[in-house]
């Protein structure tokens, strides 16, 4: 888990339209099925509304991507131990408090199906933010042709994992990037709900400029609520340019209760 200014112009879309408010993914209706309405709802979704999102603040939120039930089942997952390859206690490593485990594969098929029909518009965003970054890496439109060029290299580890936080626990900021090979955008999957399973543990990013001093950003999220972020960097258009932000994540403190997320990162593991 652990693990320069430029002088083009930064062509997102129009202008004007990027200062507009963007309409809110649609959530996704908990009669659509597990594994199998994954990709149909996801293929749905306003994905130029969402890269306008990650455009300007570097995340965004899908709304009621898992049902209740889905959430509640994936939560209870933690304790079937054949499922995962590692478990990790933060405060062993000086991670923060709480834990997490990795997946082994084969993944479970609703963690498959969204890994899977999410890699595809994403690696259309993840191509154009490298071209403006002037980074040399592109990403096929398949993520089982990512995942061989990360085999090929020796990342072979399932990434997708399971957090489990309780009272007092916490997530320092950090970066996951896990070898060579790294896809810029990840999503979590908050899978209890604040005010009524805990209290705190706020999904916290934060934006490195320049020359300039970080910038914080707290995010809400609803149990089922599904975030895409970036991994490492994201391009900005400056006043000279287009320059790169490094950003981070975390999660606060938490006061009360017990918090379950799904992270889905689409590289794996060296």
């Amino acid at each position: 888990m652990r693990n320069s200014d430029g002088n083009g112009e930064l062509d997102f879309g129009d202008a004007a339209a990027a200062r507009r408010p963007k309409p809110t993914p649609a959530a996704r209706p908990a009669t659509a099925g597990a594994a199998a309405g994954i990709a149909v709802h996801v293929a749905g979704l306003d994905w130029q509304a969402i890269a306008d999102e990650l455009n300007a603040h570097g995340h965004a939120i899908l709304p009621g991507m898992l049902a209740a039930e889905e959430c509640a089942a994936l939560a209870a997952q933690y304790d079937q131990s054949q499922l995962f390859r590692s478990r990790v206690v933060m405060s062993q490593h000086g991670f923060g408090s709480g834990e997490y485990q990795y997946y082994r594969y084969p993944l479970p098929s609703l963690i498959a199906a969204l890994r899977g029909a999410l890699y595809g518009p994403l690696a259309v965003i993840a191509n154009r933010w490298h071209e403006l970054m002037d980074l040399p890496d592109r990403f096929p439109a398949e993520h089982a042709d990512f995942l061989a060029r990360c085999h090929a290299a020796g990342q072979t580890r399932a990434t997708p994992l399971l957090l489990q936080y309780q009272a007092g626990d916490y997530n320092c900021l950090h970066q996951d990037l896990y070898g060579e090979h790294v896809f810029p955008l990840q999503a979590a999957v908050l899978l209890s709900q604040p005010g009524q399973d805990f209290d705190g543990g706020e999904f916290v990013l934060t934006e490195q400029r320049p020359r300039m001093q970080s910038r914080v950003e707290v995010v809400p999220l609803k149990r089922g609520d599904l975030l895409i972020f970036a991994v490492h960097q994201r391009p900005v258009q400056g006043t000279r340019g287009i320059y790169r932000v490094n950003l981070r994540h975390g999660v606060s403190r938490l006061r009360t209760g017990a918090r379950h997320t799904l992270g889905l990162i689409f590289h794996d593991a060296n």
